[in-house]
């Protein structure tokens, strides 16, 4: 899917209300995930700071690529998401997850297809094929 970043509207970030409602859609993102037995693996071992610190980042990247006003100062996605061995699978069901966080939220449509838009730029950095 191809989407046009470079338009003359407003950015997606201003569009589905800016830095509270991308908050809000990471932090259901998050909570799902915490909730579905597909993503317990992740999870495991790892203390509340760091849990939260991955959340905040993910927040701060998801701003910043979607024409908001954030720095992301974290890693890149390989480099982060490096040795955790992400399939399609989990992918997709992450995928699914945002589809219903957003839904949740009320983002409309044509915003909801340009917000996962946003994350599958990074599925090649991501998800481990060997």
């Amino acid at each position: 899917m191809n989407v046009d970043y470079h338009t003359s509207e407003a950015p997606v970030y201003d569009r589905i209300g800016g830095y509270d409602a991308i908050a809000a859609i990471i932090d259901e993102l998050f909570a799902l995930m915490r909730a579905d037995s597909r993503f317990a693996r992740f999870g495991a071992g790892r203390s509340l700071d760091s849990r939260q610190r991955a959340q905040q980042l993910t927040v701060d990247l998801i701003c910043s690529v979607s024409g908001g006003p954030c720095y992301y100062i974290g890693r890149d996605m390989r480099t982060s998401h490096a040795g955790l061995q992400i399939t399609v699978s989990e992918w997709d069901a992450c995928i699914e997850l945002t589809q219903i966080a957003l839904a949740k939220h009320s983002i409309g449509s044509r915003e909801a297809v340009e917000f996962i838009a946003l994350f599958e730029r990074y599925k090649d950095e991501i998800v481990e094929t060997t």
